[in-house]
């Protein structure tokens, strides 16, 4: 009987909702990876969350790096790019939440630290790390398809929503739920080499994605919409008719486990490339940021 390999010392980055129900119980069960620090621009919700998960908490992080292999990040993302190109810098290995930043400079040098530190990374977009995604993907590949549409009805900003934080009421729908949908998109119809963006009331946004090799797509997101009107569909269309998006599985803790498994996997192999590695976190945010100029003109 072969020896099991030893667990991967993952260290978690964040304290918030997210951090708790989603990264620290996938960090916690995921085969292969240990749980071993948490750190938090909060000391005591640092510690506190790493108690409940037999971790140790911190409050300085150059001195988490030093205990782990590889973190996992659950913090805005303006907050994610700078200390997440530091991890990289001391050679800790990444699992970014998208987008990756509010930027397109942050992102481009997110990516630059990450190649220059040679560290494996995934960005984990949700529905990417869903095994029934993954098979409708398999089944439509690029190529085939004249068009798609997207549209994604969020309500993070209802109030008592625990997902109603500063970074969304700023970013709106097009950072927080954009990524989503581009991703799809990206993966389905091919790179997106254009984007032509307008905006409705509050944060509402209508994309408009040139992709390559002819095919376009429509997103359409909001973080601010009704609860009556709360609503994510998509579907590709052509000339062997239509075929819908896999909806939401509502378990998120399954996917980043499959996400850790993959980047644990390419840890051990020496491997940094992934379809939804950093470099595709980086031309994903190049599509928003494009957009954000259009709507605001910065």
């Amino acid at each position: 009987m072969s020896a099991q390999p030893v667990p991967l010392r993952f260290g978690l980055v964040g304290t918030g909702h997210w951090a708790s129900i989603v990264h620290a119980e996938a960090l916690a069960s995921t085969e292969g990876i240990e749980l071993a620090a948490v750190w938090g621009r909060n000391p005591a919700a640092a510690s506190a969350l790493a108690a409940s998960h037999q971790a140790a908490g911190y409050g300085d992080f150059d001195a988490f790096l030093a205990e782990v292999d590889a973190v996992a990040f659950a913090v805005p993302p303006d907050v994610q790019a700078g200390l997440a190109a530091r991890a990289a810098a001391a050679g800790r290995h990444l699992l970014l939440e998208k987008p990756i930043a509010t930027s397109e400079p942050a992102a481009a040098a997110l990516a630059l630290a990450v190649a220059d530190a040679g560290v494996a990374s995934i960005v984990f977009f949700t529905a990417r790390f869903q095994p029934d995604v993954r098979a409708w993907l398999a089944a439509v590949g690029p190529g085939r398809w004249s068009g798609a549409y997207a549209i994604w009805l969020g309500t993070a900003l209802a109030e008592g929503s625990p997902f109603n934080t500063p970074w969304r009421r700023e970013k709106g729908g097009l950072w927080d739920l954009a990524p989503h949908l581009v991703s799809l998109l990206w993966a389905s119809l091919g790179p997106v080499e254009a984007v032509s963006a307008d905006a409705g009331a509050g944060d509402l946004t209508h994309l408009i994605l040139h992709h390559q090799g002819g095919a376009s797509s429509t997103v359409t997101v909001t973080v601010e919409a009704p609860e009556a009107a709360a609503r994510s569909e998509g579907f590709l269309w052509g000339e062997g008719g239509w075929s819908p998006m896999p909806a939401d599985t509502g378990r998120p803790v399954d996917a980043l486990r499959l996400a850790l498994t993959e980047l644990a996997a390419n840890i051990r192999s020496g491997r940094t490339d992934h379809e939804c590695d950093v470099r595709f976190g980086r031309d994903v945010n190049r599509v928003l940021a494009d957009a954000q100029r259009q709507i605001t003109g910065a």
